[in-house]
């Protein structure tokens, strides 16, 4: 687990330069640093290559580690940040290579020189990858499937820069700090901005599952792992016998927990007391020869607070387990470093929690398995319930829209005067955005505070799942946006922030894949969201420990915000400051922000519930005052 940096370019960039870019991301990678710089030759020819890293020791702690790594031909350099988990297999395969170190990234390199590009292939891990061929003359980035780990990719002019976070590019001489406006409207709604979007211009995520070439032919980029093209091969073999799809995801889920406590460090896992993570949990348990050590944070107010049950599950699984109750004035205090974490506006006050759950779990480990990935791969949000109702009345809603839309009655506004989940489902006509159902005053608030050209704020995409079942479709998309952009960005800035890795067995690529191969219906059950996942809970823990509502975590943001933060909020959304800024509509966004701050709870036509823009709002006025002010 490290951060990685580097460039390509016909500028002449010193060494001091790129260790400075390096140095940015020291909280990614403390035990190591490796800064080194190549020519290129034969048709890139003025060119150079920098590639840097920081290094958090997980396998290997030796020396051998260090990176960049070269292959024993020097032929390929490599830096690297994640995990191969079945790095053991894969060296077994090459057993003809001349290995030097117990180390995963020496894997990368053999596979390369044994398969090229399409080693990435049989990688089973998380992973951003930067690998120079001096043979083709090529540099080669590499994002994982799912994207747990990120790489950020800056085009300026005929250079290349990347970086696994947005800071060491914006260190870097020369970087233009322009903000893409058009993206800002989707992230007050959606409070993140998915790949490959950024906030600056010219600066874009590596797509996850994809790979980018630079090279003679200039930039290329190709995906060689695809959510709705991976779901529809795995559908032409399915598994419709429950009995068979138990047993067969039960051992592929031991083998991928199995996989991830391979460590030469200490490790632990996250316990909320929810299914996924207390399944994760049980299995290391099981596997392990001593207690895992487990951790949980408290809350003091009883509705948020989940470590009593994880306590119980803890206690019933025999692990080490540390819980921490929490304060609100602990939570509040985190805020300030948001920016210096996501340096990308990143709006999920769910990072606070994951920050501190982060924190408790570095002073006893290096090595954290969580439950990411359940509610998307196994239908567990609550949203997908809702999708089986919506879909129900479609029909219904489109002869609302109808009605109320005729000629002689579109000027009276019926539509807009329909109660409001009537009107949401009426309104829900685009059939690109069919499964995105939400408040139109939402978007609409959204849109009016951005002035110019604006992204869709929802993802006109879904006709390219071609899948009729919403419920299903909904999924699909949430795992190519909610769940690299939102969930596992929050995930790695607020465990990296701790110099902590954190894996995901649910996410490996055989239990992604197998979960696409059984049937809906084992995942949403007679009204049970992860029918088939919950079956297997139950093999290792009593269902009355675990079968309860879902909490979930929530930040006091009303409180705070027209409380402690009031004061610089009402600065931030002042008519004259937003004007000389340039990127906010004045007038809108300072009566939506001042309508919120005043009216208290009077419902949406007020704006008194708009904390979730609010707070997309205050958070992106703070990461502009870190970075740009």
């Amino acid at each position: 687990m490290c951060g990685i940096s580097g460039y390509i370019s016909k500028k002449h960039i010193d060494i001091e330069t790129l260790k400075m870019m390096n140095d940015t991301m020291i909280h990614r990678g403390p035990d190591d640093d490796g800064v080194e710089i190549y020519e290129m030759h034969g048709p890139m020819q003025g060119y150079s290559v920098g590639f840097a890293q920081r290094r958090l020791s997980i396998i290997d702690l030796s020396e051998l580690g260090h990176q960049p790594m070269h292959s024993s031909d020097k032929r390929v350099s490599v830096v690297f940040n994640g995990e191969i988990y079945n790095f053991p297999e894969l060296k077994k395969e090459l057993s003809d290579y001349p290995f030097r170190s117990n180390c995963d990234t020496e894997v990368i390199i053999a596979s390369y020189l044994k398969w090229g590009k399409d080693f990435v292939k049989r990688l089973n891990g998380m992973f951003a990858i930067a690998l120079f061929d001096r043979e083709s003359q090529e540099v080669i980035l590499l994002r994982d499937r799912i994207g747990k780990k990120p790489l950020y990719y800056e085009l300026d002019g005929d250079d290349l820069y990347f970086a696994s976070e947005l800071k060491p590019l914006m260190v870097r001489p020369g970087f233009s700090k322009i903000i893409r406006t058009d993206v800002l409207s989707r992230y007050l709604f959606q409070q993140y901005i998915n790949a490959p979007d950024t906030i600056f211009k010219n600066v874009y995520k590596l797509d996850p599952g994809a790979m980018l070439t630079f090279g003679k032919d200039g930039v290329l980029k190709e995906k060689y792992w695809d959510i709705k093209t991976v779901y529809h091969n795995m559908q032409k073999d399915p598994v419709r016998d429950f009995d068979r799809a138990k047993s067969e995801l039960k051992t592929i889920l031991i083998d991928s927990v199995r996989r991830r406590m391979i460590s030469d460090v200490p490790l632990g896992t996250f316990l909320s007391g929810g299914y996924d993570s207390s399944l994760m949990t049980a299995i290391a348990q099981e596997i392990s020869d001593e207690p895992v050590k487990t951790f949980s944070i408290g809350f003091n107010e009883e509705r948020f607070n989940e470590a009593k049950y994880a306590k119980e599950v803890a206690n019933y699984l025999g692990t080490d387990h540390t819980e921490l109750y929490i304060s609100e004035q602990e939570m509040y205090d985190l805020v300030e470093s948001i920016p210096q974490y996501y340096d990308e506006p990143f709006a999920d006050s769910s990072q606070i929690a994951t920050m501190m759950v982060s924190q408790l779990a570095r002073s006893r480990v290096t090595v954290a398995l969580s439950g990411d990935g359940g509610d998307e791969f196994f239908c567990g949000y609550n949203i997908y319930e809702r999708m089986s109702q919506a879909q129900k009345l479609d029909a219904l809603g489109g002869a609302v829209h109808g009605l109320t839309n005729l000629p002689g009655l579109k000027n009276l506004r019926l539509e807009d005067r329909l109660p409001f989940k009537v009107r949401v489902v009426s309104k829900n006509r685009n059939k690109e955005t069919k499964t995105q159902l939400g408040s139109p005053s939402y978007l609409e608030i959204s849109n009016s505070m951005v002035p110019g050209e604006r992204l869709s704020i929802n993802y006109e995409t879904e006709s390219s799942y071609n899948v009729k079942n919403w419920q299903i479709r909904r999924m699909l998309l949430d795992m190519d946006t909610y769940l690299p952009g939102d969930i596992l960005c929050k995930v790695d800035r607020a465990s990296m922030k701790y110099s902590l890795e954190t894996r995901c067995p649910i996410l490996d690529k055989d239990v992604m894949e197998y979960s696409f191969r059984i049937d809906h219906g084992f995942k949403y059950h007679n009204g049970i969201k992860k029918h088939i996942l919950k079956e297997i809970a139950y093999d290792y823990i009593p269902k009355e420990l675990l079968d309860r509502p879902k909490v979930g975590f929530g930040v006091p943001l009303d409180k705070w915000l027209r409380g402690p933060l009031r004061e610089r909020l009402t600065a931030m959304c002042d008519a004259g400051y937003l004007k000389d800024q340039g990127i906010f509509d004045p007038e809108s966004t300072s009566k939506m922000v001042l309508d919120y701050l005043e009216k208290g709870d009077g419902g949406p036509a007020t704006g008194a519930n708009y904390s979730k823009i609010t707070w997309s709002f205050f958070v992106f006025q703070q990461w502009y005052e870190k970075w740009i002010g």
